[in-house]
């Protein structure tokens, strides 16, 4: 029986992302994958600690409730085999997540199962496993994830995801600008095609899905269970253009906030966001502290990658 996804957002969520897997990790690497499974059976009944993207994923499939009909899919991708993957399992069922789907690939990549099962949002601890993703699923957003928060509690009947503008909501260019020629060109040009739609990102599919799903929830969206901003180091009057292409999308926003470049952390805190997706490691340091965060990498043949190589 085929299932229709285009209206259900789908999260490819890896085990050690969903759960703190970082001591079995830790065995694996070091001591072989023989006393990792030693390790597992030993403790398959006791439950994993949560993980970075515990409380998005949670929050999310309860919209399912709110909706009266499924708007999310998760499925947990993982290399561990059946057998040493029985631990995550149990930990699924003893958090009461409503996860039906799974895929233990027994040491293999797990990219090349990112279409088959149909996923919009892959996130990962591993950084070759998102990157292998980002350069073969063009339709995929995918990110790396950083530590938990020592200290998060969030609300458990709203969703809020937060996102960078460019380099992933909007393509590069606008990034590439400002890197290469500085911020009174990169300025002076936004204001000037202010009324020009900026390009799609990495993440701009996952943004247009996410606000469908807004609209299949029993409330309008001002006052939606999914809460979705923007936190930009942009200012005026480079802000405009990206207004006006949210306008052009037909994407509601329900915050934006535009920083000027101070630090993100403070307004992340002060949203709750469940997950903050931004490109650069000094905005993710800080704000990794204090929210879920998740680095989108820029693909391989990316002018921005090669830039930050040279530099």
């Amino acid at each position: 029986m085929s299932v229709d996804l285009s209206e259900i957002l789908v999260v490819g969520v890896t085990a050690r992302a969903l759960f703190n897997l970082e001591a079995e990790n830790d065995i694996f690497e070091k001591e072989g994958v023989r006393k990792y499974r030693e390790y597992q059976d030993k403790n398959q009944d006791v439950p994993l600690e949560i993980g970075t993207a515990f409380y998005l994923v949670k929050s999310l499939l309860e919209l399912n409730k709110q909706a009266h009909k499924p708007v999310v899919e998760v499925v947990v991708m993982s290399r561990n085999s059946p057998e040493t993957g029985l631990r995550i399992l149990k930990s699924i069922e003893k958090y009461e997540l409503d996860i039906t789907r799974l895929a233990f690939s027994g040491g293999e990549p797990i990219a090349p199962y990112i279409d088959a099962f149909g996923v919009d949002l892959f996130l990962s601890k591993d950084e070759n496993s998102v990157q292998a993703v980002i350069d073969a699923h063009s339709n995929c957003a995918a990110a790396v994830i950083y530590e938990p928060p020592t200290e998060f509690n969030p609300a458990t009947n709203v969703v809020r995801i937060a996102f960078d503008a460019d380099a992933v909501l909007f393509n590069e260019d606008s990034e590439l600008r400002y890197k290469k020629e500085g911020i009174d060109s990169f300025s002076k040009y936004e204001k000037e095609n202010k009324d020009v739609p900026l390009q799609e990102g990495p993440f701009a599919k996952l943004l247009k899905k996410l606000s469908k799903i807004q609209e299949c929830l029993p409330v309008t969206v001002e006052l939606s269970p999914l809460r979705l901003a923007i936190v930009s180091s942009r200012s005026a009057p480079a802000h405009m253009r990206v207004i006006n292409t949210l306008k052009k999308w037909g994407v509601y926003v329900n915050e934006v906030y535009f920083l000027g470049g101070m630090p993100k952390d403070k307004v992340l805190k002060a949203f709750g966001a469940h997950i903050f997706f931004d490109d650069q490691d000094i905005h993710l340091e800080s704000s990794s502290k204090v929210v879920p965060s998740g680095k989108v990498p820029y693909s391989s043949n990316s002018p921005l990658k090669k830039l930050k190589v040279e530099n």
